[in-house]
């Protein structure tokens, strides 16, 4: 019964492996193509007239290796990441990074063992299962076969029927080896995935570099807010504070000569002070609304809404209470995304979703004004993918020319 299994299964996957291997046999022969275009580039290098070439020729070389990378992909059932290093900047910032990425000497190692071994696999890939059916149809039609031009297997000449009979046993063993096919082609996706994937430590290396990278851009903002709530803070409220100071200083000295003066003056230090309250207040909220912590995200974005003087359909069903830092990240991702509508987009009208599983929330604000939105260094967008960055999340925005603008975010929520 198991072997009976085994031959079902191994029947089953022969077609594909075969297609696989034949495949392999075509991308074998541009890969020897490859080879010698990249043997002329490095002589021409040699005399300097192929530097220049260098960078493109690697460019050149990576559609071919995304072929093989899908194709090992599929055939292994699991997906084979590229992960190179940008080949951006001057000739010899480019010229470095093709020298110093792993991913490039291992696709060229690649190229250099499909082109020698490809072409093989795939010619007997394809020759075996005709040559097993061959011997098996020889019973038949020999006979029909002219005696001076008799088949010949293996340096068997059959001319009778015992000589067929023996070619004809000669398919057993021709028919185990190509049961093997299924194997060859799983070795074969198997030793391009370990050339064509991630270095081992690639992906860490690049988790790491992505972490700094959010990390350095979550102190910036850090550091960017605390300046502004600092500016506000000596602008604002502690200049009216200043004021209220020296306006109660003068009524005290004017409480004897002039009460009336007196009195008028305590009543502007009481406008001011008020004035002041409302500024810290607005402080206050920039730094963590407390309409989040009283009443929560949903209760937030509606108020965030109902001031906007564009028209918001909210669909905020389900969205439940998130960490703090989360809600808070929602709030100001939301609020900029308004202000960013109301003050170039000519919208109409603006949708807000929030959403996701438990451990994601996700935020889609969509707008009908003009598009073509772009993120720019220092604008509101920067800072919306920043703060999320900064959480392990991402942005995404779609705009383009005549709308809608579709600004979506990412938020994990932790464990």
């Amino acid at each position: 019964m198991d072997v009976r299994h085994y031959l079902r299964d191994r029947l089953r996957q022969l077609p594909a492996a075969v297609g696989y291997l034949v495949m392999g046999g075509l991308t074998s022969l541009v890969s020897m193509f490859a080879v010698v275009a990249l043997v002329f580039v490095a002589g021409l290098s040699l005399i300097g007239v192929g530097i220049p070439a260098i960078p493109e020729a690697i460019r050149l070389l990576r559609p071919l290796v995304a072929v093989e990378r899908r194709r090992a992909a599929k055939e292994l059932g699991v997906p084979i990441e590229a992960a190179y290093q940008p080949l951006t900047g001057d000739l010899r910032r480019q010229l470095t990074t093709v020298f110093a990425d792993p991913a490039n000497l291992r696709d060229i190692g690649w190229l250099l063992l499909h082109a020698l071994t490809g072409l093989v696999m795939g010619c007997i890939a394809f020759a075996l299962p005709l040559s097993v059916l061959n011997q098996i149809l020889l019973l038949g039609y020999w006979k029909f076969l002219p005696e001076n031009a008799p088949a010949s297997n293996f340096g068997i000449d059959v001319v009778s029927w015992p000589t067929a009979l023996l070619s004809a046993l000669l398919a057993v063993p021709l028919a185990l080896i190509a049961l093997q096919t299924p194997v060859f082609a799983r070795s074969q996706a198997l030793l391009a995935r370990a050339l064509l994937g991630p270095a081992e430590g690639a992906a860490l290396a690049d988790r790491v570099a992505e972490l700094t990278a959010t990390r350095a851009a979550a102190l910036d903002a850090h550091g960017a807010e605390l300046r502004r709530i600092e500016r506000d803070l000596h602008d604002g409220a502690q200049a009216r504070i200043a004021a209220v100071i020296m306006q109660l200083g003068l009524a005290d000295q004017l409480r004897a000569q002039d009460p009336g003066a007196a009195d008028a003056m305590v009543r502007k230090a009481q406008d001011t002070a008020t004035a002041a309250l409302a500024e810290l207040r607005d402080v206050v909220r920039s730094v963590y609304p407390p309409v989040l912590s009283d009443r929560g995200l949903v209760s937030a974005i509606s108020a965030l809404a109902a001031r906007s003087p564009i028209p918001c359909v909210l669909d905020l069903s389900g969205v439940g209470r998130r960490p703090a830092a989360v809600e808070a990240a929602a709030y100001f991702v939301i609020a900029e995304a308004l202000t960013n509508a109301t003050k170039h987009s000519a919208a109409q009208g603006i949708s807000i979703i929030l959403g996701g599983a438990p451990e994601l929330l996700t935020i889609e604000v969509t707008d009908d004004g003009a598009g073509g939105a772009r993120e720019t260094e220092d604008g509101g967008l920067a800072g919306i993918r920043r703060r999320a960055e900064a959480l392990d999340g991402r942005m995404t925005l779609t705009s383009p020319a005549g709308g809608p603008t579709v600004l979506r975010v990412e938020l994990p929520c932790g464990s």
